[in-house]
């Protein structure tokens, strides 16, 4: 499916990480795994440090701090957008929309569209067209999108294979009608006959949360998780991204009728430095026109992952200069979709610690 949208512009991007910081190979060190196969993985997959929320700390919290971050600076008036949109995979309760907790703790207008999306890797741009969607509304001049994510609240710390690169983060980006008619695309797959490629198996109505689905399994190799935990088709996953998300780019350049070459940078979901790597070989791109460096750094955390990426590499360099960038994310339901649009004169574009 492919999308038009001109007019339009994201205006500030903020990225909010936790304070508390884990080493790749500390984490690895609770396992019976050698330490040199352990700084293998580093140097190969770009693993080292991973942000986790204290127990106890939700989506709303990081949202809610990142907000009155923005209002105690003018950077983002109270009553200035008309819509709020989370998207997020660990959500404070089932019912009410964590959207409206946010609302409701920074006592914000009631004339505000406040919407939940149950979305994770490509969750940005997801977030990114429902946004774009709401602006075509009159009444809409301004929306606040949070991407957030708490997921090693459900990521079991005796499996290796996630535990040590889950992250958790939350970003909130504003987007707005723009003077300039500039022209954005978009386009979006999705194929839920592979949804077990990553799943939390049990908590919702299909598999209820019980004492049994919290007991811890052997998933091989020694992995221990629970139906609680999140489970991660590592080989599927990694095929699925260099198999799809390859012509979905090259579809969406053609769409737009824009070159390789003309693409200042891509910003892409970051699961590790090994996917990027390979993902950016299939495309004939410079590393040094997608950056892979978050997950070093902060872990992976979901659908955070490209507004992280951005801040992180490209900054205040985004309120004074402009940029055709490729926004591209993949993962979980599956789902995959990919942006291409001006970025640049930003009024905020930076990272803050939380709390």
């Amino acid at each position: 499916m492919n999308f038009t949208f001109q007019g339009k512009r994201i205006s500030g991007i903020l990225g909010i990480l936790p304070v508390k910081e884990h080493s790749f190979l500390e984490d690895m060190r609770n396992f019976n795994f050698p330490e040199s196969r352990s700084r293998k993985l580093m140097e190969v997959m770009g693993y080292d440090k991973h942000r986790l929320v204290e127990p106890g700390v939700c989506v709303s919290d990081l949202a809610v701090a990142g907000l009155q971050y923005l209002f105690d600076r003018g950077q983002l008036g109270r009553d200035d957008f008309d819509a709020l949109i989370l998207v997020t995979q660990s959500p404070d309760h089932f019912m009410p929309p964590t959207s409206n907790i946010i609302q409701g703790r920074l006592n914000l207008k009631h004339d505000l569209l406040c919407m939940d999306i149950n979305q994770g890797c490509a969750g940005f741009v997801v977030g990114l067209i429902q946004a774009f969607l709401l602006l075509e509304q009159a009444d809409v001049r301004k929306v606040v999108l949070i991407n957030a994510d708490v997921m090693s609240r459900k990521t079991s710390s005796k499996d290796r294979n996630s535990y040590p690169l889950i992250g958790d983060a939350a970003a909130i980006t504003v987007i707005e009608r723009d003077v300039v008619d500039t022209r954005i695309q978009a386009n979006l797959k999705m194929d839920g006959t592979r949804n077990e490629a990553l799943m939390i198996p049990a908590g919702g109505f299909r598999m209820p949360s019980t004492p049994a689905t919290a007991v811890l399994e052997d998933a091989g190799d020694n992995n221990l998780r629970a139906k609680d935990h999140l489970r991660m088709d590592g080989s599927a996953v990694f095929n699925f991204v260099q198999v799809e998300v390859p012509p979905l780019i090259e579809s969406l350049l053609a769409f737009s009728g824009v070159t390789m070459d003309s693409v200042d940078y891509f910003l892409c979901h970051q699961p590790n430095r090994f996917m990027l790597q390979k993902l950016a070989d299939k495309l004939k791109v410079p590393y040094a026109k997608m950056p892979m460096n978050v997950v070093e750094h902060f872990g992976n955390s979901s659908g955070v992952t490209i507004p992280l990426v951005t801040a992180f590499n490209l900054g205040s360099r985004l309120t004074q200069e402009r940029y055709r960038v490729c926004f591209a994310g993949f993962g979980v339901g599956l789902t995959w979709s990919s942006m291409l649009m001006p970025l640049g004169g930003l009024g905020f574009c930076e990272i803050i610690d939380y709390p």
